[in-house]
């Protein structure tokens, strides 16, 4: 059944698979990214109590699903490769950590600017805000042990313990506003069939996530590639491919 997946255990293999994928996400997030931010920003009529501040919105909900998403997807990578020793599940568990680092600072950072005009603070030790602070310090956790060793694969059995116990902090982002008392708001896209704002505001929001998922995708994709070739260096196919790209 999984015999289809077996080729890409080569390395040589998936980093020309990556480099096939990445031209078209690229043209995929330059172009959603532009109608669903143009749209967003320009036409959606400003919210009836948070004004044009709500605007945020577009950017913050996408950067904390996708913080949540990528640590699921590395500590997946992860357990693969602690339990098979897939070797490039490894290289794309270190490949997804700092993107995902990014994209929970942003959430952070923008969570913040939106807290200022809406609960009058730029910080609160709220339970959902506070758990997404945790799961940066998880991510830069992961990003450090990946680079403490020269020996790959004892950094990626650190790296690795480390993702799949953090991952116990993911439901706690998700459900800290149902288990507890919180300032922050609850679900608004993510109540399946029937989303907690109107289509106007909807649908340039589904807009703008899929062109970020494509944006995260693209990022991952280069740096997979740049994994690769870091652990790849001595052999023949990738002497081959830098004296080719010194020739041009």
């Amino acid at each position: 059944m999984w015999k289809w997946l077996h080729p890409y255990a080569n390395p040589e293999v998936s980093y020309h698979f990556a480099g096939r994928l990445i031209p078209w996400f690229s043209k995929l997030t330059f172009i959603l990214l532009f109608i669903g931010l143009s749209w967003a920003l320009l036409f959606v009529p400003a919210d009836y109590q948070q004004g044009n501040s709500f605007r945020i919105f577009y950017l913050h909900v996408p950067a904390a699903i996708l913080s949540m998403s990528i640590y699921v997807a590395m500590a997946i990578a992860a357990l693969s490769s602690l339990v098979w020793q897939i070797k490039l599940a490894d290289a794309s568990a270190a490949a997804m950590a700092p993107v995902g680092a990014v994209f929970t600072a942003i959430a952070l950072i923008t969570g913040a600017a939106w807290g200022r005009p809406t609960w009058g603070t730029w910080w609160i030790w709220d339970a959902r805000l506070t758990s997404e602070l945790i799961l940066l310090f998880l991510y830069l956790g992961v990003i450090a042990l990946h680079n403490a060793f020269e020996d790959k694969t004892l950094s990626g059995k650190a790296a690795g313990i480390l993702a799949l116990v953090g991952v116990v902090n993911i439901p706690i982002i998700k459900y800290s506003v149902e288990w507890w008392n919180t300032l922050h708001q609850g679900s608004t896209v993510s109540k399946l069939g029937a989303p907690s704002m109107s289509s106007s505001m909807y649908w340039p929001f589904l807009v703008c996530f899929i062109g970020f998922i494509c944006f995260v995708t693209w990022i991952i994709c280069l740096r997979f590639r740049n994994e690769i070739l870091a652990r790849n260096a001595m052999r023949a196919w990738v002497r081959d491919l830098v004296s080719k790209t010194e020739g041009k």
